[in-house]
């Protein structure tokens, strides 16, 4: 087992430890930093403001679009739902450092090796120990689960792991960890400033054991392999002409000192070239990484190949995707200014968690991309509140915001160039692994590259998830089957069916192209509550309590009744409430093609219900359930119990704020198979809690469905929410269990103020991944130490 003691920071001051010039400055506006799955602010914010009220999280600081002037714009479930603004002026006050100190007397900064920075993300393998009896890490830890239902567990067995706050990787009584691969990392023998590093803040996990068959899922050897993994976005303030970098701006902009890039990384003005130097590598940071993995058959730690043909898929136009069955606003251009061919375009970013498809290539999700060139729909306020002369006023079609705006993190790069439209981002987006970055869909070979599912839609899409047969495979004869949460309060979640149907023996580019038409829904959870958005008539529904809901056909000729049509108009289709340039004193949408670049105000137009920020969705091939982590709500919705807009000028006082902090695991059951089943009922199979119990958990956000259908969970912002790290939990949802029946079992926990993203099992179980994501954004920590 790795052996990681935490330094605190008194200990760093009092050895001068050499980390200190760096753990410091990550210190700094610690309640203004953001984790990237978790937004809900706007453009608009900016201008309206959004009044925070009772239930709503302190955060008004950080509702700026971008993080160029204020701070980033993704929400910070780990610091912003504690009161952490004491700790975060301490710790800005006390932000001064010798690197800094260097700059300000004009003597030479001395350069930081990128290898010894710290706090940084990284990637983390949880094994067997090898004394331990046992397949696998899933029957390990329901083994466990046993002895404690039947009151029977060991007194010198310690399960599940305590409810504990360190600056370490903790696992269960069994297990133990080791470090993969960090930010910054090398992924080739090439160490230059050019050559393929791990990036930032690590989220999804994907992992095809090396000969995978049928479908990669749990398929192959479970010793070596290739693995994905999606880079999300930087916390922390970007450097603008007249500010200087915080948190892990701080960490990149001392990378690019060490490679003779800039001067100063702690430099409190830059000049454009040096602004274009940091965004330029902001960009390269982000997107995802393919690198091939193996296990040591001596210590059982995984190590990187870096003798493969391991690689970065990046923000920058090096890797170039095309986006199918959607028109565009534009042409795109590279980051030179030239030309792409029609429908692609440059770069992904946001990439928050995501899926194996069947056929074996990779579904990374783009998330929170307002924050780089802008917000399509700008129209709402991070309270749901309409803003008015935005694009989406009654009276006219809708007009959505194209233009790269001047003050995002990326379009504020000095070179025109390397500024981009707001629409070319925002998809559920198909990377072909192990091809080049920049082979996007059919550019050499039909079926082969990269491609965003435009037929899908544009959202702050989470992750997505296939609807599988038992054998993790498509189903002979269906159409294929994608769900998918758009992540931010009051966000939906959608289906999408394609037009054709898969048959056994289609190759994988045959399969591919069916991505490209098809019909999307959206999911409306009738009975629930409006003002909770988790109770139906004030209780959970439970498993044989379950609660109704059902599917709309999302488009302007779709003939499904519209949910507020009861209040606006009996009898009113989806189609023609769309259309219509007054319906629910919103914008019409002229036809399908602007539907789906704004689904959260086409939802909002035909009043679906609103749900409390639906993160990871995934089917469950065993049960043929859907489970669904709801993450917490805390402020207002747009709609009312009716589905009818909030007038804008009233909807602070009445529009309800859903007081939930916790959040939940909801399943939804299908009535019939996904293709066709327009109607599903749900249930609360887990319900957050708050406190400091062993069985205390909140704000679920990454799930993973394991060989036999059980459910596991991650969660982001129970550090925030009940003082203990964030961590890796075991649902027990086996019925015969009468006493651990619906608790959650802590079997990982990350360091400091981490979130636990991505977790993901290797083909045989043994291997548990798991990444640890923003250590640092909100405490103290030099992780990994």
């Amino acid at each position: 087992m790795t052996s990681i003691r935490a330094l605190s920071l008194r200990e760093l001051i009092m050895t001068r430890h050499p980390l200190i010039r760096l753990t410091l400055p990550s210190l700094t506006a610690l309640a203004l930093l953001a984790s990237g799955c978790n937004d809900d602010t706007t453009e608009a914010d900016d201008e309206v403001g959004a009044t925070e009220t009772a239930g709503s999280e302190t955060e008004s600081e950080s509702e700026t679009e971008t993080g160029t002037t204020g701070t980033t714009e993704t929400e910070t479930d780990t610091s912003t739902d504690t009161d952490t603004s004491t700790d975060t002026e301490s710790s800005t006050d006390t932000d001064t450092t010798d690197t800094e100190e260097s700059g300000e007397t004009g003597e030479p900064v001395e350069p930081v090796d990128p290898a010894t920075l710290r706090p940084v993300s990284g990637m983390v393998a949880v094994t067997l120990e090898p004394e331990v009896e046992g397949p696998n890490i899933p029957d390990y830890v329901k083994g466990l689960v046993e002895l404690i239902n039947d009151d029977s567990l060991p007194d010198d067995v310690v399960f599940p792991l305590p409810a504990e706050s360190t600056d370490t990787v903790r696992v269960a009584q069994g297990l133990r960890h080791s470090l993969v691969t960090k930010w910054f990392d090398p992924l080739t023998n090439d160490n230059s400033f050019d050559a393929p590093r791990y990036g930032a803040n690590n989220d999804y996990i994907a992992y095809f054991g090396d000969g995978w068959a049928g479908a990669p899922q749990f398929s192959g050897n479970g010793n070596s392999g290739w693995i994905w993994t999606n880079h999300e976005y930087i916390s922390g303030d970007q450097p603008t002409a007249m500010t200087g970098p915080t948190s892990q701006y701080s960490l990149l902009t001392t990378y690019l000192h060490w490679y003779g890039r800039i001067d100063n990384p702690a430099a409190e003005t830059w000049t454009d070239d040096e602004l274009a130097e940091v965004i330029t590598e902001h960009k390269r940071q982000l997107g995802g990484s393919w690198f091939r993995v193996l296990q040591d058959p001596r210590t059982g730690e995984w190590v990187v190949n870096k003798n493969a043909n391991n690689l970065r898929y990046d923000s920058t136009s090096a890797t170039q995707v095309r986006v199918t069955g959607l028109e565009l606003s534009a042409t795109a251009h590279d980051d030179q200014g030239t030309e792409l061919p029609a429908g692609v375009v440059p770069g992904i970013m946001g990439d928050c968690s995501g899926a194996q498809t069947p056929w074996g290539t990779v579904i990374t999700a783009e998330e929170n991309v307002q924050s780089y060139y802008g917000d399509v729909e700008p129209c709402w306020t991070s309270q749901q509140q309409l803003v008015v002369g935005s694009g989406c006023d009654a009276g006219a079609d809708i007009m959505l915001s194209v233009e790269p705006n001047d003050d995002g993190r990326f379009s504020a790069h000095p070179d025109e160039n390397h500024r981009h439209n707001r629409d070319f981002y925002g998809f559920l987006t198909e990377i072909d692994p192990g091809m080049a970055p920049d082979e996007y869909y059919g550019k050499t070979t039909p079926g082969d590259g990269h491609q965003k599912l435009g037929a899908f839609g544009r959202a702050r899409w989470e992750n997505a998830t296939f609807a599988v047969g038992p054998d993790w495979q498509l189903v002979d004869g269906q159409p294929i089957v994608i769900y998918a949460a758009n992540d931010r309060r009051g966000g939906r979640i959608y289906k999408f069916v394609t037009s054709q149907l898969w048959t056994a023996g289609m190759t994988k580019a045959q399969t591919r192209d069916l991505l490209a038409e098809g019909t999307v829904y959206v999911a409306h959870f009738a009975d629930l509550d409006n003002d909770t958005g988790q109770t139906v008539n004030g209780e959970y529904p439970g498993p044989f309590t379950q609660a109704n809901g059902w599917w709309i056909e999302l488009s302007t000729t779709s003939t499904d009744v519209a949910p507020n049509a009861a209040a606006l108009g009996d009898g009113t289709t989806v189609g023609e409430a769309l259309v219509d340039q007054s319906w629910n004193n919103l914008a019409g949408f002229p036809d399908d093609n602007t539907v789906r670049r704004a689904l959260w105000t086409a939802a909002n137009k035909v009043g679906v219900m609103e749900l409390n920020r639906p993160e990871d969705i995934e089917f469950n091939p065993t049960f043929g359930f859907l489970y669904v982590a709801f993450t917490k709500h805390g402020r207002r919705v747009a709609l009312d119990e009716d589905g009818v807009l909030y007038d804008p000028e009233t909807q602070e006082m009445d529009s309800p704020v859903r007081e939930d902090s916790t959040g939940s695991v909801v399943v939804m059951d299908e009535d019939g198979d996904p293709a066709t089943a327009m109607q599903f009922t749900f249930w609360t199979a887990w319900a957050g809690t708050e406190g400091a119990d062993v069985y205390d958990a909140a704000n679920p956000d990454n799930l993973f469905i394991d060989a036999d259908g059980g459910v596991w969970f991650g969660t982001d912002g129970n550090y925030g929410t009940n003082g203990h790290a964030d961590a890796l939990y075991y649902l027990d949802l086996d019925i015969n269990h009468e006493n651990t029946f619906g608790l959650p079992f802590r079997v990982a926990a990350g360091p400091s103020d981490s979130e636990a993203t991505g977790p993901a099992l290797s083909s045989d179980s043994r291997t548990l991944f798991f990444n640890v994501q923003h250590p640092g954004e909100g405490e103290a920590s030099t992780w990994p130490n």
